[in-house]
């Protein structure tokens, strides 16, 4: 059987104003793993990937890498192997060039300087961001800020990628360019976590869910399964994508044989309709 490549077992943090943020969370990670993550505001979510990523420190419970128990001693390897996008690039970006952000987390690593430099000048090309390598950063468009995020976390090398809510604030062109590199990386076996409100988004490119309310994870599955449920949506306040809404009513009408075939995006809808 499969071994997970991370575990998370029983995880427990509060905030200094007596906040519980999250409560007994247990999940395993496997190599390879697309994962959507949803939920409400205040579920929890960003605050467990700031567990599992090592920045928070959880107040119980354990987390596993690769069979190892993280600890503070071996933090440090954690932060090598779980890189983390966040939300807004303007709190991640801190250099005065493209080159030197990218290449900022490697040299923390202490990586040979010949090593960082090939590093960056592979991740810049990767995210097709080369002609922005001596520019500062702060002056980028939202989109090219996010490119930048992402390259200094490919050019760590990690294992595992987090991304929170990564299409926040990005133009629809911006989003879809996203979603390209989101989908290049699963192709090349990268595993990913990704919060994200966008459920139209979760139910196309997640192989997995997970569902967090109130500082639990209350469901972990497949997207059909997951936007099947009615009661997980209704208890974690989510709606079905707009794909499957659309099939149903379809179906309700007679206008579409039931195949249970649920199409993920406008090009399976049409092969459903032109059958």
């Amino acid at each position: 059987m499969e071994k997970p490549i991370l575990n998370v077992e029983d995880l427990y943090y509060v905030y200094g104003n007596g906040k519980s943020a999250l409560d007994g969370v247990s999940v395993d990670i496997y190599e390879g793993d697309k994962i959507a993550v949803i939920g409400s505001n205040g579920s929890g979510k960003s605050t467990f990937f700031l567990n599992i990523n090592g920045v928070f420190t959880p107040e119980q419970g354990k987390i596993i890498y690769r069979g190892t128990v993280v600890n503070k001693k071996n933090l440090k390897e954690l932060r090598k192997k779980i890189g983390i996008v966040f939300q807004d690039a303007d709190n991640q970006i801190i250099a005065s060039t493209v080159r030197a952000e990218v290449g900022f987390g490697p040299m923390n690593l202490k990586i040979p300087k010949d090593e960082v430099l090939k590093r960056v000048d592979e991740a810049l090309a990767y995210m097709n961001i080369s002609d922005f390598k001596d520019r500062p950063p702060h002056y980028l468009s939202g989109g090219e800020k996010k490119r930048v995020t992402i390259a200094g976390i490919i050019a760590m090398k990690s294992e595992i990628i987090i991304f929170d809510e990564p299409t926040a604030s990005l133009d629809p062109l911006n989003a879809m360019m996203l979603e390209e590199v989101l989908d290049k990386l699963g192709l090349e076996g990268k595993t990913m976590l990704i919060s994200t409100h966008d459920v139209d988004f979760a139910y196309r490119w997640a192989k997995r869910v997970l569902v967090f309310c109130q500082g639990k994870i209350i469901a972990d599955g497949t997207p059909l399964e997951i936007f099947q449920n009615t009661e997980i949506l209704k208890q974690a306040n989510l709606k079905q994508p707009t794909m499957m809404e659309v099939y149903e009513l379809l179906v309700e009408k007679h206008l579409l044989e039931d195949t249970k075939a649920y199409p993920k995006n406008i090009q399976e809808f049409k092969k459903i309709l032109e059958k």
